[in-house]
């Protein structure tokens, strides 16, 4: 899922290089597959009684998506939107899927302190794009996606051959279990939707053009494309961190301490036009985003143990949408300059600035709160 859904992203100016994509309409597909992510969110509940039935279809999506961005290109924008948009769908619902098999399945092996392991995952998919077209970066764009592609394929083979059958009880269980009903989000929730929207928002300008920030300061891409490798081992070994030092701190003070580190990763690019600086904001963006992404849903679970069904759709709305408002506020702005900064740089202090309120929200908040002093 790392590779399908964040591929985009280290391929864009590459294709912007060799002349098979311009700016707007990189931006455009960007904006294609948040929304796609947040469809993907929406109806992954279609697989509610068989998750491993939709990590199976996601995983061939997400390897079929990427693939055929080989076939992408300007001329033809809308078929490039709709992979991405289609690849967003796909990662969604593997993200969601893997989330709702791999943990009772990990209660039945009676291994449930594995669970926050299963997102180290995404960085691996990430690290593994960002070192392919870092590499192999003087390869034709669609040389690459072709690569990716078959990388996507290979790794959808290997887990599909690798995921035992549905244990006979837990599928009696499903099917038979009466389900309760979702329960009306409890008042006072509001600020930690609005807290997670505000991560939506903030992490997605990096994370979708650190690449090409680097791009306008150097053309090898033996060098601008060493950020997003970074990025992605950063998020590697914050949650390999996360899971197994931090399980017992509070779940909001947590998320507050690595929605701050973010805020100033966001507005490290600001401060000067250096490499270093990019890299340096990988590091910072990438090893926190899945740290937050962690403690987000766990303080979600805290605050409705009953069902957070309904609080959990509610925050992934919100940070679906924040997104989404990310790469269409780049593209609104457009040329125009406010004080000397681009629809980048005013992007990023946007974004810095949320994250940094937030922050400072959910830390005033876990620390008034004995409800959210306990752990995980």
């Amino acid at each position: 899922m790392g590779i399908g859904r964040f591929a985009f992203t280290p391929m864009m100016p590459l294709m912007v290089r060799d002349g098979s994509l311009d700016a707007v309409t990189g931006t455009e597909w960007a904006t294609a597959n948040y929304v796609g992510y947040l469809l993907g969110a929406i109806s992954a509940s279609w697989f509610a009684r068989s998750p491993r039935r939709g990590l199976q279809v996601g995983l061939v999506g997400v390897a079929a998506t990427t693939l055929a961005m080989a076939w992408g290109d300007a001329a033809l924008p809308w078929v490039g939107m709709a992979l991405r948009g289609s690849a967003g769908v796909f990662s969604a619902w593997v993200l969601v899927c893997a989330s709702s098999w791999c943990l009772p399945e990990l209660a039945r092996r009676h291994a449930t302190s594995l669970g926050g392991w299963i997102y180290t995952g995404v960085g691996l998919g990430i690290a593994a794009t960002g070192v392919l077209t870092w590499l192999g970066g003087a390869q034709a764009a669609t040389v690459l996606w072709v690569e990716l592609g078959l990388l996507a394929t290979v790794g959808a083979v290997q887990v599909m051959r690798r995921l035992p059958a549905q244990p006979a009880a837990a599928a009696s269980g499903v099917a038979g279990a009466p389900r309760p009903a979702a329960p009306a989000v409890a008042s006072g929730n509001l600020g930690v939707v609005l807290c997670y929207s505000a991560f939506g928002f903030g992490y997605i300008i990096p994370a979708t053009f650190l690449p090409t920030m680097a791009r306008q300061l150097v053309s090898d891409p033996l060098v601008f494309g060493l950020t997003w490798p970074i990025f992605g081992m950063a998020a590697v070994l914050s949650v390999a961190f996360a899971a197994h030092r931090l399980h017992g701190w509070s779940r909001r003070k947590v998320w507050a301490i690595a929605q701050g580190v973010m805020a100033v990763g966001t507005v490290l690019p600001l401060l000067q036009p250096a490499l270093w600086v990019l890299a340096a904001s990988a590091v910072l963006v990438g090893g926190t985003f899945m740290v937050t992404t962690m403690a987000g849903l766990q303080l979600a679970r805290e605050r409705m143990p009953a069902n957070p069904t309904a609080l959990l759709a509610r925050m992934t709305t919100g940070f679906a949408a924040g997104q989404i408002a990310g790469p269409l506020l780049v593209r609104l702005i457009g040329d125009t300059r406010v004080a000397g900064l681009d629809a980048l740089s005013l992007a990023s202090a946007a974004a810095g600035l949320l994250l940094a309120i937030t922050s400072v929200w959910l830390w005033r908040e876990g620390s008034g709160s004995a409800s959210d002093a306990r752990s995980s």
